[in-house]
């Protein structure tokens, strides 16, 4: 076998990466804005009740996104919601997607 020969996928990745190999382990997460604990609401909305807050450093992986109210944050102005989980958004003007329209599928309200 030649030095050149690859017996294992991860070692095809970058220094300090390695490849999914389940389904749970490659859903992408996002940084929530740095120095912020983000309000997590129970709709794409601040109308919507508070059902917990994401402490300071948190990641979150987003599922689908809805539109709803604007909200001007870090990462600029928008009504672009991201569920987070089963009944949880937290405005996408907080979480850092790298753009800024939708990066996942509309959910389903």
């Amino acid at each position: 076998m030649s030095v050149d020969s690859v017996d294992h996928p991860e070692a095809v990745q970058g220094p300090g990466e390695r490849e999914a190999l389940t389904a749970e382990a490659a859903v992408r997460t996002f940084a929530v804005a740095p120095g912020v604990s983000l309000n997590v609401r129970s709709g794409p909305g601040t109308e919507y009740g508070i059902v917990r807050v994401l402490p300071e450093g948190s990641r979150v992986a987003i599922f689908c996104q809805a539109p709803g109210t604007t909200v001007t944050g870090p990462y600029g102005t928008t009504k672009i919601w991201d569920n987070i989980d089963n009944g949880q958004y937290v405005s996408d003007a907080y979480v850092h997607t790298g753009s800024d329209g939708y990066v996942a599928s509309r959910c389903a309200l």
